[in-house]
């Protein structure tokens, strides 16, 4: 999650549209094309609670390193391990990231992490996290354990992707909707929060969703 400020007073938020893309029926690359952040990260609890864990995630606000704490179901208390989601389409996820996730689990003494993205890590940040024994799934990694899984446990997991308003992502810093807005400026699509100006958090609209909110 990587809020960022407004640089100026947005205009007035668009009304509710369309979805930007339709529910899809099948898992596929397209799923973490069309769905927001938050609905990827309860995608990604999910998984790991049909895999046996005790999950905790954090659904806006400072996470400090952490989107969803696991926990075992056969030993309360400390958490067992930890998990960092990026929702990103074509930015590789750079060792850097991988290294900060590291200084988290060490400062929590745990030593299993997973780092999941809809996109890729780069070379660095494979090798490190080899070294490291985090487990780094990427797009393609994450729908192989998917398919894996059940055709009940697939179908329930596709439910929670298209949940609510799928495509109109969270604010992270208010945990509320987003609303679509223009820039005075340069005329750019973006989304920002409801609640400006007490919160100035901005994410960049794709140009699907763009193309949704006006049609």
């Amino acid at each position: 999650m990587e809020p960022s400020l407004a640089p100026e007073p947005p205009a007035a938020p668009s009304p509710a549209a369309s979805p930007a893309h339709k529910r899809l029926t099948h898992w596929s690359p397209e799923v973490f094309a069309a769905i927001e952040w938050r609905r990827f990260e309860a995608v990604v609890e999910q998984l790991f609670a049909q895999a046996g864990f005790e999950t905790r995630a954090q659904s806006h606000g400072a996470d400090g390193g952490v989107d969803v704490w696991l926990h075992s179901r056969h030993a309360g208390g400390a958490p067992v391990g930890v998990v960092q989601c990026k929702h990103w389409q074509d930015k590789a996820v750079p060792v850097s990231a991988m290294r900060e996730f590291f200084g988290v689990m060490a400062s929590h003494g745990l030593k299993r992490g997973t780092y999941a993205t809809t996109s890729r890590f780069t070379v660095d940040a494979l090798t490190f996290a080899r070294a490291n024994g985090i487990n780094a799934q990427d797009g393609d990694g994450l729908l192989a354990l998917i398919a894996a899984r059940t055709p009940e446990q697939q179908a329930a997991l596709l439910a929670t992707a298209f949940d609510g308003e799928y495509w109109r992502p969270t604010c992270p810093s208010c945990g509320v909707k987003m609303a679509g807005r223009t820039s005075r400026k340069t005329g750019e699509r973006f989304w920002g929060c409801i609640h400006y100006p007490r919160c100035k958090t901005t994410l960049p609209m794709t140009k699907a969703a763009a193309s949704g909110l006006t049609a």
